[in-house]
């Protein structure tokens, strides 16, 4: 009699259904994909010098954010959200949603973590409030949670916690209702995905989002590069960026990916971020 293969059965995290639901939402909006590399060498270089002078590593995500809020708040259509036919609600404040991994009863758990005022924000806040969230030594116990950031989570665990033809209602709204989606979803989403690529190889990371804007960090690259007219090893971002084609045209999401590119290439805020308090 042949032998029974073994197995594990878990449970399927309820947490996992929000996710299907939200790609489910993504896939109804009319995104266009831009796929952009930047070059962020300097970026680098000046990350590696602050770590060595003060014995602290900058988070790379904290950077990009730092850097897409600003470029956000000078092309600010990019993250509008349409409300009916004929309107499209433009919000001053960029809220920006980020996937955080932590540890919870022992298993890694991805969280969502909104950054509120990214574009209001300078690179040492959202590096501090990322590792707070994270839970990091050093910062777990020095944690201030805004009025706004609890209700933010607790408005996460009611809707996972509610059944499934309730959630069609909250999901009704996200569609319906921009004030809803930018206090309870943010504007734009950021999603980090380099560590799925083997060290030194490039390659992107193709998502689908709720979002107007979505943006997916992806690996980073050694290869040749030019540079003022003389061939160098460089270092290269790949970057997934998801568009909501109802309110951008191509011109302004072409001058928005090229501003954001100078930002990361220039190492914006990287070389006037304070020292850790």
């Amino acid at each position: 009699m042949a032998k029974k293969d073994s197995f594990t059965v878990e449970p399927f995290p309820r947490f996992r259904e929000i996710v299907i639901e939200s790609v489910k939402a993504g896939k109804k909006m009319n995104h266009v994909t831009g796929m952009p590399i930047y070059d962020v060498t300097k970026a680098r270089e000046l990350m590696q010098k602050y770590k060595e002078k003060n014995k602290e590593s900058v988070s790379f995500t904290a950077f990009i954010i730092h850097c897409l809020g600003k470029a956000v708040s000078e092309y600010k259509q990019i993250h509008g959200i349409r409300k009916g036919r004929r309107k499209v609600i433009i919000f001053d404040d960029i809220n920006i949603r980020l996937n955080i991994e932590k540890e919870i009863d022992g298993k890694k758990t991805a969280v969502i973590h909104i950054i509120r005022k990214a574009n209001k924000k300078s690179l040492r806040e959202i590096h501090d409030e990322i590792r707070r969230a994270q839970g990091a030594k050093g910062y777990a116990k020095k944690e201030v949670v805004s009025q706004k950031q609890k209700k933010s989570r607790k408005g996460q665990n009611k809707l996972i916690s509610l059944p499934k033809f309730l959630r069609r209602i909250v999901w009704w709204k996200l569609k319906h209702d921009p004030f809803f989606i930018q206090k309870n979803l943010g504007t734009v989403s950021v999603t980090t995905l380099g560590t799925m690529f083997k060290k030194g190889r490039g390659g992107y990371a193709i998502t689908v989002s709720p979002q107007t804007l979505s943006i997916v960090i992806g690996a980073i690259e050694e290869r040749p590069g030019v540079v003022n007219k003389k061939i160098e090893i460089r270092e290269y971002l790949y970057l997934t960026v998801l568009l909501n084609h109802d309110v951008v045209d191509g011109a302004v999401a072409a001058r928005f990916l090229a501003r954001l590119g100078d930002l990361i290439e220039e190492g914006y805020g990287l070389s006037t971020i304070e020292v850790k308090k």
